[in-house]
């Protein structure tokens, strides 16, 4: 139940490991300042050899599609040829290295497992291989069924006051188990250097406040209906029983849904920080004590936290106040259950993924259980697992070329903020004061994280899961009243993925994603700044874009923007807002749209990100003219950098998981990502000689640009 606040904005949605909250680890110092863009640097990724061909060109369709389906052009072959797994809801460029990053993380817990026996008593590879161990021994979680749980559930049973239910969230809190809302750590928004607590609204089964409500939605609720009654009956309930229960739990989690923010208003900073003394809180919520609640944690509040959301807060209180303790009961009882489900029986699991995968997400079969149990690995000792991830596939080359690459694509995004011809110098001055203080972490944690506390048996999955649970509860709430540390991690490295975090200021690029088709050793610079160079200039953009741009180099929510600069900030971006909007990226549901405004933020770092890496490509062009104007299988270095972004956003995804992603995902679908920022690009057009008029060309009054 651990979370980070602000949310990191990372490159894409979770594609491969499940994990349930953000890992945090340690890194590197602060680099070295940067030189100009202008300035002599070394081609970061070109080999000595003449490059290799690292595009498949076979793979592209009639040149005429440049112009009008860029995408098609470079991925429709691919995913013709592709299809998405049963085991799956998408299939592209980012779940394929997934798949290959699980492959490489199955050896290595496979061989934990079989090891552990003989492994040094507390060592990782131990804990490592005994919690696999534990998850793979479906005999033992089978003859267990639910009895793991059973004594939440009499405790639960056995609540009969608002004040009893306020009592019992606490105790589970404290057992890392925490229930309704959530609470952790996090940077200050007013003081980043420090930690604080945040409570933040949770506690819903269903997607977004939307699927409560709307009437399109229906469906879905009967099916969550059905899926809440049948998980008590796994317990013993009677059906009757069970479906009373379950009705009360839907119109208990529909009166939290009221009281909770969509997932637009979710991306507001505003909607994020709201401090408050302990007095004060006790004032929102009058039938749950935060002092006996911080108490029970080992928790000591300074002046205050974040209460973050008080208008959900209120509803909570107002529910302890006047909900029958049976509908508590029916709440608490069905989410344990649901929590719990995925490391109990098979029929509680099987029950889970018939909603949560089959109806939500339309995925035909499960994983292989080898997959889910990796799942949780990561979820309760990712960065642990990552540590021997690191050891086994990742070399001190590549991340020595990786950081030659982030200095270049950075040093472009500096002078293209010193060359905006619609800011003014004061806010010039402010963006290069942040940019001067941009952290940059590259492959892993220089400093790994002691897991010396935390108690892995052979003998209990779900016990194992809780005892980690608790112990990285622990760890995150030790952080409170501490000064922030930068140098943590919020991703493990075995994830493909990168990230922005506003509140500390760093871009994080993890191990896995340093790999092909992102990144190639021995690759030429075009291919590589289109791929891995256009992610790190996405994650620097983020540091700009609607929601990045409302914090300051220290990290700290404040405004560093005359009121003019940001007024013309907006109207740019309300034209991507409007691109997007425009989008429907759903065959046959013409009425489904793109929500520009809940994608604007990674709109505008794909924008800004791949504009970033062209400029960082051109100058490493000029300081190697052995490369620069070479073809390579047909094609020049401008026109393979836009191949290479393209087909990082290569995939196919199933309809009903494509309309949750529309719903909740801060992510344009990735056909539009291929497509969106270069078509506001007049390099693209001049690269294949597109012309007025063809699609992927916009109009001049409607072309973005923004950084």
């Amino acid at each position: 139940m651990t979370q980070q606040f602000l949310k990191p904005v990372a490159l894409a949605a979770a594609v491969a490991l499940a994990l349930t909250g953000c890992g945090k680890s340690e890194q590197a110092a602060t680099p070295a300042p940067a030189t100009p863009a202008t300035a002599p640097a070394p081609a970061a990724t070109t080999a000595a050899a003449a490059p290799a061909s690292v595009f498949d060109v076979s793979e592209l369709g009639p040149s005429t599609e440049a112009c009008s389906d860029f995408n098609g052009f470079v991925n429709a072959k691919w995913v013709a040829a592709n299809p998405i797994p049963d085991d799956r809801t998408r299939w592209g460029a980012f779940d394929k290295l997934a798949e290959d990053s699980l492959n490489t993380q199955h050896d290595i817990v496979d061989a934990a497992a079989k090891g552990a026996a003989t492994a040094q008593a507390g060592s990782i590879e131990q804990k490592i291989g005994l919690l696999y161990q534990s998850g793979m021994n479906e005999d033992a979680i089978e003859k267990a069924g639910f009895d793991p749980i059973k004594p939440k559930l009499d405790a639960i049973a056995a609540l009969k006051t608002g004040a009893d239910v306020a009592d019992y969230i606490t105790k589970a809190y404290a057992e890392g188990d925490g229930q309704v809302f959530q609470f952790g750590s996090g940077a200050d928004f007013q003081h980043a250097d420090m930690q604080i607590a945040y409570a933040n609204e949770s506690g819903l089964g269903l997607p977004t406040k939307d699927y409560y409500s709307d009437a399109k939605y229906k469906d879905i609720r009967d099916a969550y209906l059905a899926y809440i009654a049948k998980s008590l009956t796994l317990t013993g309930v009677s059906d009757a029983d069970a479906k009373k229960q379950a009705d009360d739990v839907l119109a208990f989690e529909t009166k939290l849904a009221a009281a909770s923010l969509s997932p637009v208003e979710e991306r507001d900073p505003q909607n994020e920080y709201h401090f408050v003394s302990v007095k004060d809180a006790d004032k929102v919520t009058p039938h749950f004590s935060w002092d006996k609640f911080f108490a029970a944690q080992g928790v000591t509040i300074d002046k205050g936290f974040s209460l973050s959301q008080p208008k959900f807060f209120a509803e909570f209180d107002k529910l302890l106040a006047s909900a029958p303790a049976s509908e508590w009961q029916a709440y608490l009882r069905f989410h344990t259950i649901s929590d719990a489900s995925n490391y109990l029986s098979k029929n509680f699991q099987d029950n889970k993924f018939d909603f949560y995968g089959k109806t939500l997400a339309g995925q035909p079969q499960q994983k292989p259980r080898w997959k889910r149990v990796l799942g949780a690995v990561n979820g309760s000792m990712g960065e642990a697992l990552g540590q021997l991830y690191v050891a086994k596939v990742f070399t001190p080359e590549t991340k020595q070329r990786a950081q030659e690459l982030v200095d270049n694509v950075r040093n472009a995004l500096k002078a293209r903020i010193e060359n905006l011809d619609w800011m003014s110098d004061a806010t010039k001055q402010q963006a290069i004061a942040k940019w001067n203080t941009f952290l940059p972490k590259i492959g892993y944690p220089d400093k790994w994280r002691d897991w010396s506390g935390l108690n892995i048996t052979g003998d209990s999955y779900y016990g194992n899961v809780m005892a980690a649970a608790k112990f990285d509860y622990d760890y995150d709430i030790a952080k409170i009243g501490k000064p922030t540390d930068r140098k943590e991690w919020g991703m493990t490295p075995q994830t493909v993925n990168a990230y922005y975090n506003p509140t500390d200021n760093t871009i994080n690029f993890p191990a896995a994603i340093l790999q092909p088709p992102f990144f190639y050793a021995n690759g030429d610079d075009a291919i590589n700044y289109g791929g891995i160079g256009a992610v790190i200039g996405h994650e620097s953009s983020h540091g700009f874009d609607d929601q990045g741009s409302q914090f300051d180099g220290a990290g700290n929510n404040k405004n560093w923007w005359t009121k003019d600069d940001r007024a013309k900030f907006d109207a740019r971006t309300d034209k991507l807002v409007q691109q997007f909007n425009d989008y429907t990226p759903i065959q046959d549901k013409p009425d489904a749209h793109v929500n520009g405004k809940l994608t604007l933020g990674e709109n505008i770092a794909d924008l800004g990100g791949l504009n970033v890496a062209y400029d960082a490509l051109q100058v490493a062009l000029k300081n190697n003219p052995k490369e620069a104007g070479e073809k390579i299988d047909g094609y020049t270095e401008d026109q393979r950098f836009f191949l290479n972004w393209a087909r990082v956003w290569r995939g196919s995804v199933r309809e009903k998981q494509a309309l949750l992603y529309l719903n909740t995902d801060p992510h344009a679908p990735a056909s539009l990502r291929a497509i969106g920022a270069p078509s506001n690009m007049p390099a693209f057009a001049s690269a294949f000689q597109c012309k007025p008029g063809d699609a992927m060309v916009r109009p001049a009054d409607k072309q973005v640009k923004i950084w």
